[in-house]
């Protein structure tokens, strides 16, 4: 349960510490006082979103820190599923610190944690019903999320909305399909011509780049031949010359002669004959070259129209070679799918059928539960409503058939009759406030028992409501929190006499600032704020005294 509440700079709230009990917690105070503002911070020490001018003004931040003492075991759960380690006496403490510009910093048992994750642990210790939740009765789609509750179907609904988005999925391929099957012989008759296009060119990878080599030798023969025959009449010589090969040897023959006279010849020999050898290699290198450039038979009108074909497909398809090719494969692929098309289709719409088939299974068996749930709600419901004094009242929980959504083939609206006669219409056409209060009552104490937080809040539950129907909105919180801690912010003495814990909230203002500040009432300081809420400010015997009946009342069992 939740034991004590700080808050520091939220809105009008400078400081405060609330420490709350077992059983029925009722916190008073004239409008605007602030009570509003202690569930807004609870509200945010919880993870639930909040505005960044929940925090005080002139400050740069609020504070927000709940301890809790003997959580339950879906709260130990959470805890381990956040990966957040328990206390072994199962006592919690939350922080939530909110600054200025709306960031935030949350804490569990000291360990920081995401916003995601505190809201996850908040489900498990606190549920609040407030006029939101009131509201959100009026709305017909929310009602399929009470009996759902109720059913206990939470298994059984992942499935189905896993098989429906695969329904939804398939459908929208098969219909992206059936689109491109309009456009398929044109897009054959596209795809035929490009791959013949490719294939007759008959692409090399590396091609491009020895026909620009070729082209290049082509464009330089002529110099490259006679380069060549110079090297090779300075080397080997021709009719008017010797060469420097026959010069070399006959120097190297006359040093040769030397050197048996003077030994200063036989190196010189000795180096010379290195470079006779090196002549003689490049002679050979030269005559090769000579023989490889007679023997070439480059057409180059053949290489110039080559890469005319390549530059046009490389920009067609792809840079170079390779990339060309790889379009050639995508291509034929492509083609390949469509002439499988008849299969391809067939193919999906026998899966479509199956998952349905599926889909259909389960949705009927959801609706089943749903209906057996919705049976006993309505009598569970009708049956608090008369203990709420509308004992004429016709709760109706409408099933509609629907095309399968991702909620199933149910449309789900409750539907109420007042009054004797009349026939049950949907809440948001004929549901007073008070009336409207006591429904939402009677859900929440239906569903009380399926609940696993330990703590439930009442938001101003009793709006539109008075006299008699207030005493018995006032003996349901109370039988509401003998099994779990409740707490409830009303304006009706009723309600505030029940109490076994009295909050009462007060604002004061020093002329330039405004504060908020939260006090247990005990004894006459509870009795005068239940004779304030009768009579207003003016505090009659008469007052004080009917304060004193009702507390006396509502403590009689």
């Amino acid at each position: 349960m939740l034991s004590n509440l700080k808050i520091e700079n939220v809105a009008v709230i400078e400081k405060a510490e609330i420490d709350f009990d077992n059983g029925l917690n009722i916190m008073t105070g004239e409008t605007g006082a602030g009570k509003s503002i202690v569930i807004d911070a609870i509200n945010a020490v919880l993870g639930e979103r909040t505005s960044k001018n929940i925090v005080r003004t002139g400050t740069a931040l609020a504070k927000v820190s709940a301890y809790f003492e003997n959580i339950s075991d879906a709260a130990v759960s959470a805890l381990t599923e956040i990966e957040v380690e328990s206390e072994p006496d199962r006592s919690l403490l939350i922080s939530r610190t909110l600054t200025a510009d709306g960031r935030s910093t949350c804490r569990i048992n000291g360990q920081t944690v995401t916003v995601s994750m505190l809201k996850k642990l908040g489900r498990e210790l606190i549920t609040i019903c407030g006029q939101h939740d009131s509201q959100h009765l009026l709305q017909k789609e929310t009602h399929i999320e009470y009996i759902d509750f109720l059913a206990d179907i939470g298994g059984i609904l992942e499935q189905y909305k896993t098989v429906y988005s695969a329904v939804v999925r398939k459908k929208k391929e098969l219909r992206a399909f059936e689109k491109s099957l309009n456009d398929k012989e044109e897009r054959r008759e596209y795809l035929s011509y490009r791959i013949n296009e490719i294939e007759q060119a008959n692409i090399v990878p590396g091609e491009k780049t020895r026909l620009i080599e070729d082209k290049k030798k082509l464009r330089n023969k002529e110099k490259l031949a006679n380069a060549l025959h110079g090297a090779s009449v300075a080397v080997n010589g021709d009719e008017s010359s010797a060469g420097c090969s026959h010069s070399l040897y006959s120097l190297l023959s006359f040093l040769e002669q030397l050197g048996e006279y003077n030994g200063d010849f036989i190196e010189y020999s000795k180096i010379l004959q290195k470079l006779a050898y090196a002549v003689d290699e490049c002679s050979s290198l030269i005559n090769g070259e000579i023989s490889s450039l007679e023997d070439e038979d480059i057409d180059i009108n053949y290489v110039e129209e080559r890469l005319d074909v390549l530059y046009r497909l490389s920009k067609k398809y792809g840079d170079s070679e390779e990339e060309i090719l790889l379009t050639l494969e995508k291509y034929k692929a492509e083609l390949e799918t469509l002439e499988s098309s008849d299969e391809k289709k067939q193919e999906l719409e026998d899966e479509i059928y199956e998952l349905s088939e599926r889909l259909f299974d389960l949705a009927e068996e959801i609706s089943e539960r749903r209906k057996a749930a919705a049976l006993e709600f309505e009598k569970n419901v009708m049956a608090e409503l008369n203990y709420l004094d509308m004992p004429s009242a016709v709760f109706k929980v409408n099933f509609t058939d629907t095309p399968a959504t991702s909620k199933g083939i149910d449309e789900i609206e409750f539907l109420i009759s007042a009054n004797s006669g009349q026939e049950p219409k949907p809440l948001s056409k004929i549901a007073s406030g008070g009336e409207l209060s006591r429904i939402m009552l009677a859900i929440k104490c239906v569903l009380s028992d399926l609940e696993t937080a330990d703590t439930m809040i009442f938001d101003e539950i009793d709006t539109g409501v008075s006299g008699r129907a207030a005493h018995k909105i006032a003996y349901k919180l109370k039988g509401v929190s003998g099994k779990r801690q409740t707490i409830c912010v009303t304006h009706l003495a009723q309600i505030a006499a029940a109490s076994d814990n009295h909050l009462f909230i007060e604002k004061h203002s020093d002329g330039e600032n405004t504060f908020t500040k939260i006090r247990r009432l005990v004894d006459d300081e509870r009795i005068y704020e239940i004779a304030r809420i009768i009579g207003g400010d003016v505090i009659t015997k008469a007052t004080v005294m009917s304060a004193c009946e009702l507390i006396d009342f509502a403590n009689t069992p």
